[in-house]
């Protein structure tokens, strides 16, 4: 007999209809699957075969086949177990199904050998794309099932175990999983006033948050960079529920959902400077997101930037270009989103003290040009800010007048980012403008563009670097509440990249 059922696999962040078809016929008992399998799947056979031995379900004495539709989509993973085994109870006529639910009917889980079922990755995007498939139901494991509850229009049905599932398709009621994804406003230990001084690093942090810009510090060891980095978030608009889902369906991909559960809140990744390239873009025989995709619509700390591999350093350029980053093999080509704010920090020389003014450097000119030759021009010039942290004086570690909270600064993020909002009619930010807009918001009087041209020339900025140091000025409006761009502006946006020459 002939039994088929609907399951999915990803490919990226985007989901994939698989039908599981499953044939028994007259012979000895013998199991085969088919479809492009990875060895997870084929060794499912065992699983399957233990998990219907031990639910009370023995295999029928025949020859199975399953074959997993379409035969030239490579698929991966354990998350078909749960619909081969629902097949061949099927199949064997232990369980009555009729079309209709067949039909309407999506089915993912891991069984394990007693027969409980576990949960799987890419859950969350399969969820959202069933409508698609002309699904309307769901059935997982129970620690799939809150991150499937999202599409509300879904009827998401959690099973424990097989017993469970077939005491369910005999007509046992289950209520479906109810949506608690909730959207609150981020508590948060850390604040801007925690900080003393560095008045001029914090305003540039309020301008990249404002402008989604990317940002570099220099400073000496323990001047604050890291807790600077670290307070970002406190002052970013809070997350919408659209980017939450599109931010959750790269964590539910990566098995990272059932780990830290949905994404409510601007995500903060800081890996550390031993990581491999394929750990920070993405990749493996099978490819899976890296750090800068868990860091969509949120930040990437890269702490002692020149630690890392230059190879590794330099692959960024094209995501933080095309906020999209594209992993090719040989049979598949995947594409991850990497919509991230860059924080980047690094000391100026390798004494760290090069510049400081209460500590003499030790290193000569040559050592401190081979430091920093792992920051190539390309990659600079798509960092907006680049910003000195000065060590604090003593006077300054212990002044007594409290600095600005993030709640005040984030006021004015806000308001910035209501205005870009507003002006591009999307989600979109003054740093993601193409060359059309910043013809059409970032005019200059001409006493601003003799200054942008001094500014140029002096700089010697590429046309990227000219186009970034006119979308910051635009934020620096924007969080003035200023409709148009003044000399101030400029002068202010000038002062955030004074390290370009000395770092080229």
């Amino acid at each position: 007999m002939l039994t088929k059922i609907y399951s999915a696999t990803t490919v990226g962040v985007d989901a994939h209809l698989v039908e599981v078809e499953v044939d028994l016929s007259l012979g000895l008992l013998n199991f085969f699957i088919v479809g492009l399998p990875d060895t997870a799947i084929k060794e499912s056979r065992q699983r399957i075969q233990a998990a219907l031995k031990n639910s009370g379900a023995r295999l029928p004495e025949r020859k199975i086949t399953v074959n997993l539709a379409p035969a030239d989509l490579k698929k991966e993973g354990s998350l078909f177990d749960l619909p081969i085994a629902l097949g061949i109870l099927a199949a064997s006529g232990l369980v009555q199904l009729t079309e209709q639910f067949i039909n309407e009917t999506l089915v993912l889980g891991e069984l394990s050998l007693d027969g409980t079922i576990k949960p799987v990755k890419g859950v969350l995007p399969i969820a959202c794309d069933a409508l698609k498939f002309g699904k309307k139901r769901l059935i997982v494991s129970p620690l799939n099932a809150q991150e499937a509850s999202i599409v509300n229009s879904l009827e998401c049905i959690a099973v424990e175990s097989l017993v469970d599932l077939i005491d369910y398709l005999n007509g046992q009621p289950k209520e479906p999983t109810k949506n608690k994804l909730v959207l609150t406003k981020q508590k948060n230990i850390l604040d801007f006033s925690q900080i003393k001084g560095q008045t001029k690093a914090k305003r540039a942090l309020q301008v990249a948050a404002a402008g989604y810009h990317n940002l570099l510090f220099v400073g000496s060891p323990g001047s604050g960079k890291t807790m600077l980095a670290q307070r970002i978030t406190t002052i970013m608009p809070e997350i919408s529920f659209e980017q939450a889902v599109e931010t959750s369906k790269i964590y539910s991909v990566s098995g990272k959902c059932l780990q830290e559960g949905l994404v409510t809140h601007r995500p903060f990744r800081a890996p550390h400077h031993s990581i491999s390239q394929a750990g920070l873009i993405g990749g493996g025989s099978i490819p899976q997101p890296g750090e800068i995709s868990l860091a969509h619509n949120g930040i990437l700390f890269l702490d002692e930037l020149t630690e890392f591999k230059k190879s590794t350093i330099e692959s960024l350029r094209q995501p933080l270009e095309e906020h999209i980053v594209n992993i090719s093999r040989a049979q598949q080509s995947v594409s991850f989103p990497a919509s991230f704010l860059l924080i980047a920090a690094l000391n100026p020389c390798p004494c760290g003290y090069y510049g400081d003014q209460q500590r003499n450097c030790s290193c000569n000119e040559q050592v401190i040009k081979q430091y920093l030759s792992k920051l190539s021009g390309p990659l600079l010039d798509r960092i907006d800010l680049q910003i000195h942290v000065p060590s604090l004086t003593f006077s300054q570690a212990n002044q007594v007048e409290a600095s600005e909270s993030s709640e005040k600064l984030r006021v004015a993020v806000e308001k910035a980012v209501k205005i870009q909002h507003k002006r591009f009619g999307s989600n979109k930010f003054n740093s993601q403008m193409d060359n059309k807009d910043i013809e059409k918001f970032c005019i200059l009087d001409n006493e601003c563009r003799s200054l942008i041209e001094k500014a140029f020339n002096h700089l010697k900025l590429s046309m990227r670097g000219y186009h970034k140091l006119l979308k910051i000025t635009r934020t620096i409006a924007d969080l003035e509440g200023s409709e148009t761009i003044e000399k101030r502006h400029i002068q202010e946006a000038l002062s955030y990249r004074n390290l370009d020459m000395v770092l080229n």
